[in-house]
């Protein structure tokens, strides 16, 4: 039986671990303790911090592991990377994985291949950021350099919120650097995309529904994102090359793109599949299970991503307006071919958070349609049926 170590035990690995269980295949699941639902499906447990890779290899060449992988989390990246080329796993790059966690090399290496992205600098958290950033136009984006999701990302219109977003980078960090850059105004969108034996085996552009706070938050998605042909080809070209200068390989690619005046500028390339429903996006779409190409290309098994299919759909995360705890939940929807899923990650007496990040979901919902106003009216028609009451906590 083949042994693959699956890193993470949220909600976002539990397809992962539920899919890997049905093909047969040993899963050692690895997460800090905690209320995750994960642990309940794994064969085995193994309670490490999956950001320490040293400790995490050791256990690696222990159980004699034939693959690695996660969905959904960065956190894990660099970890995977280095357990890959220790043991010979398939996988990304140690190097590449620390590139792909680290929004400095990220760019630096985007500035150095061509890339097309937004101008930016590099700063310590003792430099002067108002000297800096007067060679940069405003508005400008302050990102933690190690931060994953949307967390440590702060859109900044005025010198006098530089202090601020400075403050909010810094509790989110755990380097002593951190990047402005600035934000290009046009038409966000994002991708997802698998690069097998140097060769990127698809692109999938897909439209973002987001929740503004202190700065865009994902919240649901739908596919198909309506491109011109040009403006795929350039959106290709520009991943690929993004690959390349990260020298990202044999894994899932999460990409985030701007358009504007017709041309895509890649804000960023994650080396994993995305969250918020975006691998059922691609399982819906294509119509085959991606998490099973997930788990075969970490095994090394043969794996192909056919294209014929293109089912479209959309998802929404559900989300409390406050804190506290669920008193109710009413789904009030018949069953629906074209309702896909309809999930809810608590029960009745679960404290929940207010929403500001996407951990912070409860939920999901998941549609398909034969064109993609059907499945976005059947999504809208779905969540009107669902009802969550949540009592604040005062």
């Amino acid at each position: 039986m083949k042994k693959l170590m699956i890193m993470g035990a949220g909600i976002y690995q539990v397809p992962l671990i539920k899919r890997a269980k049905e093909m047969g295949i040993y899963t050692i699941v690895v997460s800090i303790p905690g209320n995750y639902p994960g642990f309940a499906l794994a064969d085995q447990i193994c309670y490490e911090n999956t950001v320490d890779y040293e400790r995490i290899l050791e256990v690696a060449k222990r159980e004699q592991i034939d693959g690695i992988v996660t969905a959904g989390t960065d956190v894990a990246v660099i970890t995977i990377g280095k357990v890959c080329d220790e043991l010979g796993l398939p996988g990304l790059s140690f190097a590449a994985a620390k590139v792909s966690s680290n929004k400095i090399l990220m760019k630096e290496k985007y500035e150095q291949y061509g890339v097309r992205t937004a101008r930016f600098r590099r700063l310590r958290f003792d430099d002067d950021m108002y000297a800096i950033a007067a060679e940069l136009q405003l508005p400008l984006m302050f990102k933690a350099v190690d931060s994953s999701g949307s967390r440590g990302i702060i859109r900044v219109d005025s010198t006098e919120d530089f202090e601020e977003a400075r403050r909010i980078v810094r509790e989110t960090s755990r380097t002593d650097e951190y990047i402005i850059e600035e934000f290009v105004e046009g038409e966000e969108f994002g991708a997802q995309a698998f690069v097998l034996n140097g060769e990127v085996k698809f692109i999938l552009p897909h439209g973002d529904y987001v929740f503004h706070g202190d700065t865009g938050v994902p919240v649901g998605h739908f596919a198909p994102y309506l491109l011109s042909d040009e403006i795929i080809a350039d959106a290709r070209e520009q991943l690929a090359l993004a690959v390349k200068a990260m020298g990202l390989n044999n894994c899932a690619i999460n990409a985030d793109f701007i358009l504007k005046d017709g041309k895509t500028y890649v804000l960023e390339l994650g080396g994993r599949s995305g969250a918020t429903c975006l691998a059922e996006l691609v399982s819906i779409y294509y119509g085959y299970d991606y998490y099973e190409k997930l788990i075969l290309a970490a095994l090394g098994e043969p794996v192909d991503f056919p294209k014929e299919h293109a089912v479209p759909n959309a998802s929404m995360l559900l989300r409390s307006e406050t804190d506290g705890v669920i008193t109710a939940i009413e789904n009030q929807n018949a069953p629906d071919p074209d309702i896909y899923e309809i999930q809810f990650d608590y029960q009745v007496g679960d404290r929940v958070k207010k929403f500001h990040v996407g951990p912070h979901r409860i939920g999901h919902v998941i549609t398909k349609g034969e064109t993609l106003d059907v499945a976005v009216k059947k999504l809208h028609e779905a969540l009107d049926k669902i009802h969550i009451t949540v009592e604040e906590i005062k």
